[in-house]
């Protein structure tokens, strides 16, 4: 289920993204392609988690698994500037408002993905929280996205 949900809010935001680019290249489908492969792993590190968690190994699980959320926020943050610098991939009339704010929301995900990974060799019970903390951050439109 942990899978499902995780990999469901991937969906969300790929769709989000997806609102906004309009033409596609190359350069952007091997960057598409790569974040989907990456997507598509997230059941092995969840399930490491789950066997190793309360037990020896919990802290390389945990890394593992927090680990593979960096690989896969930093393709997100790939596959998003690809197309929103200088509006490069995007709807002619895109709205630069939103553009930023999906920048905004994505800027975070490496860097606290990353604090996740050290904490793992600390404190596993942090790591995990942490990176449901994200998925939860993630899985809830921006303000300024949302519809009134």
């Amino acid at each position: 289920m942990t899978s499902f949900l995780t990999v469901l809010i991937m969906w969300m935001n790929h769709h989000k993204m997806f609102r906004h680019i309009h033409r596609v290249n190359h350069p952007f489908l091997v960057l598409n392609g790569l974040l989907l492969m990456s997507v598509t792993l997230v059941p092995f590190p969840t399930a490491l988690l789950a066997a190793y968690f309360g037990h020896a190994g919990a802290r390389t699980a945990a890394a593992v698994y927090s680990g593979w959320f960096v690989v896969i926020s930093v393709f997100f943050n790939l596959l998003w500037r690809y197309p929103a610098s200088r509006g490069r991939l995007l709807a002619r009339n895109y709205d630069p408002a939103a553009a930023a704010a999906i920048t905004r929301q994505y800027r975070v995900g490496p860097v606290l993905y990353a604090a996740a990974f050290v904490l793992a060799f600390v404190n596993v019970a942090v790591s995990v929280g942490l990176c449901f903390a994200l998925a939860v951050f993630f899985a809830v439109p921006e303000r300024s996205a949302r519809r009134p």
